[in-house]
């Protein structure tokens, strides 16, 4: 099967079948992605804990699918989950971050992630593993890297460019056989809809009380 052909009539059957076979540990990792999401979307600076606990059951699964520059993407959640709980939590005699939109220093790297990060991992991909979806496991790493370095930074728009990664993300996994984990991936689409809006809510309110 190759990415972007129509889904087999038997694609539910299938779903069922995996849904009935997934690991326990794919349940918890899946599991902490979900409370993740939805603290994420609340703005909730403990979506940190939950994410690294649902990233090291990722990557262990993901090493068994041979999704590798997924892999090397959820190392790199993991060191900006560190990161981003730092940089979120109140230090002493300091104000904590708090949600605003992106400057256009800040976009242009995200960009500048997403422009260098793609033909890195895409060359790395054909040239030293034997992955069968390069292109796309590429895109969704590079596109998602620049949305968790807006995350940690506490930028609205990280909702965007993690957005554009679940997109592809999504047919991916199902590519992969990872229902499971498409089907995350399905609802983390929507709840990031969802959290742009509650984040644009927080940042009006919080201008209007300044």
């Amino acid at each position: 099967m190759v990415i972007g052909e129509a889904l087999p009539a038997d694609w539910m059957d299938e779903l069922v079948v995996q849904l009935t076979g997934t690991p326990l540990l794919h349940w918890v990792g899946v599991a902490c992605g979900v409370v993740q999401v939805l603290l994420a979307k609340t703005n909730n600076v403990l979506l940190y804990p939950f994410g690294i606990a649902s990233i090291v059951i990722t990557i262990y699964v993901l090493n068994e699918a041979g999704l590798y520059a997924e892999i090397l993407l959820n190392l790199y959640y993991l060191v900006m989950s560190v990161y981003g709980w730092a940089y979120w939590l109140k230090r002493s005699g300091d104000e904590p971050v708090k949600a605003s939109y992106a400057s256009a220093r800040e976009w242009g790297i995200a960009l500048l992630i997403v422009a260098l990060g793609f033909p890195v991992l895409y060359g790395a991909l054909v040239r030293f593993t034997d992955s069968t979806g390069p292109v796309w496991d590429a895109w969704v790493s590079a596109t998602a890297w620049a949305g968790m370095w807006l995350l940690a930074k506490r930028k609205i728009e990280n909702w965007i460019l993690l957005n554009v990664s679940n997109a592809f993300a999504i047919p991916l996994f199902v590519y992969k056989g990872l229902h499971l984990y498409a089907l995350l991936t399905l609802f983390l689409f929507i709840v990031a809809i969802f959290g742009y809006f509650e984040w644009k809510r927080i940042i009006n309110r919080e201008r209007a009380g300044a």
